[in-house]
């Protein structure tokens, strides 16, 4: 066969097999489009965050407008809705009345575990252990750990610092019923502690910063060695599935907003001092025990959320028992 012949041979055989595959690719492509359009048509135009009174990041962005700026070319808006705790927070993103959930301390997902809601990690906060502590008064005698046996101990139950107060407990030899515990919100807590009701108090900054400050408490211990208190970012199972887009610039605005507050001590303490009713020192105190280094969150980063639930559990706290492996993890687009 002369190469002439062979190429219109080939030529002719290829045709024919595109005129048999063209319906296929056509449907292929009009599938495509389709599931497209649909994509399209569910990506969210707005975006419910809630945040706490003291969520930094999330305070800071929603103050300097620039999240709206950057989900502006996405055509999403941006709503914004206060909550007092975070396990009201979490909560209402449970039963979808927000969708994302600015920080929230290490052992609030862990009871939203519990509770069975079906929420997704996003972004953490790196460890900042020393930004929890229990504090006892300036002139107090206790000196170590080992001394609060028998004392009055205020606390929030289920909080970071709660945790904090059982590992250091145990690592003295002691249990929580050992002291007399007094479940007190920070508000309450403080108000007890400064007027000489509590013999000590476990809090986490800025209420920690507020009040050695004013009345000279003693930092007893912090977390260091005991419990890492990081902070986590969650969304719903059905946000993260819809606004990968969204939460790609909400993850990179987290980081560089925890950048600009480390490098910008001074005029980031100024922003938060109005807005929290704190004067700018003790915020930049706070702070400085702060990392704000947002990060992805991985299946080896929740060792902790792990021991937080057994620990828990084992205490009767948390009504079941948690497996943290089983959370959902969000996977940002660059990490």
């Amino acid at each position: 066969m002369s190469l002439a012949r062979f190429f219109l041979f080939r030529g002719l055989r290829i045709a024919r097999l595109f005129r048999a595959s063209w319906p296929l690719a056509a449907g292929l492509a009009l599938t495509l489009a389709l599931a497209t359009a649909a994509a399209a048509a569910d990506a969210p135009t707005k975006v419910r965050i809630g945040y706490q009174r003291s969520s930094t990041l999330i305070t800071v962005l929603k103050t300097n407008g620039t999240l709206e700026k950057a989900l502006e070319p996405l055509g999403v808006e941006v709503t914004w809705h206060e909550f007092t705790s975070g396990l009201p927070l979490l909560e209402a993103m449970n039963v979808g009345a927000i969708d994302f959930s600015a920080d929230v301390a290490d052992t609030v997902p862990v009871f939203a575990q519990a509770a069975g809601a079906k929420l997704v990690y996003v972004a953490e906060e790196a460890p900042s252990p020393s930004a929890q502590a229990i504090l006892v008064p300036a002139n107090s005698p206790i000196t170590t750990v080992e001394q609060l046996k028998g004392k009055k101990v205020g606390v929030t139950k289920g909080a970071g610092s709660h945790y904090l107060l059982l590992v250091a407990l145990a690592k003295a030899g002691l249990s929580i019923r050992d002291v007399t515990p007094a479940y007190l919100t920070p508000a309450d807590a403080r108000a007890a502690f400064v007027s000489g009701n509590l013999d000590a108090w476990v809090a986490w900054d800025p209420f920690l910063a507020s009040t050695q400050n004013q009345s000279g408490a003693r930092v007893l211990a912090d977390g260091t060695g005991l419990a890492s208190y990081k902070r986590y970012y969650l969304t719903t199972e059905d946000f993260s599935k819809r606004g990968g887009k969204v939460l790609d610039v909400l993850f990179e605005r987290l980081k560089a907003t925890g950048e600009w507050v480390k490098a910008n001590p001074g005029p980031a303490a100024e922003i938060l001092a109005g807005l929290w009713g704190i004067d700018a020192p003790t915020v930049e105190k706070a702070n400085a025990r702060r990392s704000y280094k947002v990060g992805a969150v991985t299946p080896a980063g929740l060792a902790e959320q792990q021991k937080i639930a057994d620990v828990f559990f084992a205490e009767g706290v948390l009504p079941k028992k948690v497996d943290a492996s089983d959370a959902a993890i969000w996977k940002p687009a660059t990490p």
